[in-house]
């Protein structure tokens, strides 16, 4: 993600996240049936934030109720399958739910189901429009940032994607980048 360019992740929205799907490994199918691949909810909710790889033995790992607002099951596996690029070896990648990221350690899908950490994730930064993205690894560090054009994610969900990270470590360039705009 960090070889994007600037022009690459201040487009229209849905080039931007068409860029960010690839750059974690995915597809952008949008016409698959949730559970079979199904991509179009990545990085355009509040919650489907963590680009997170994953190896091949945990990708169809279940959640047992340790991560809390996620289904019991939440078998992801065979639309890992789909979704993920085959040249880039094998596992997978998933867009996977954030809650719970703001808490150390983070118990998100990711860092629990999964047993993995991010490979990035999307903060949009408290600004007064919410329009600017940050991507963050999975150490809170910044890896990119844009201001895309065009039809973002709704401002609730992007305004929600603030909340949920906010007191963790994964909001704190976000709100860095705030505060030095509105200096």
């Amino acid at each position: 993600v960090s070889q994007l360019t600037e022009e690459q992740l201040n487009g229209p929205w849905e080039e931007v996240r068409r860029a960010l799907l690839w750059a974690g490994g995915l597809r952008d199918l949008t016409d698959a049936a949730p559970g079979q691949g199904y991509t179009g909810h990545a990085f355009n909710d509040y919650n489907h934030v963590d680009l997170t790889c994953m190896a091949e033995k945990v990708s169809d790992n279940q959640n047992d109720g340790s991560v809390r607002e996620i289904a019991v099951g939440n078998l992801l596996g065979p639309g890992i399958r789909i979704a993920s690029l085959p040249e880039l070896g094998s596992g997978g990648s998933w867009s996977t739910c954030a809650n719970g990221s703001n808490q150390e350690p983070p118990q998100d899908v990711a860092h629990v189901q999964f047993r993995s950490r991010i490979a990035f994730k999307l903060v949009w930064v408290p600004n007064d429009a919410f329009d600017t993205f940050v991507l963050v690894d999975d150490d809170g560090k910044e890896l990119a940032r844009g201001t895309p054009s065009g039809s973002l994610p709704h401002l609730s969900h992007r305004m929600m994607n603030y909340k949920m990270v906010k007191g963790g470590k994964y909001a704190k360039v976000a709100e860095e980048i705030a505060g030095a705009a509105s200096e």
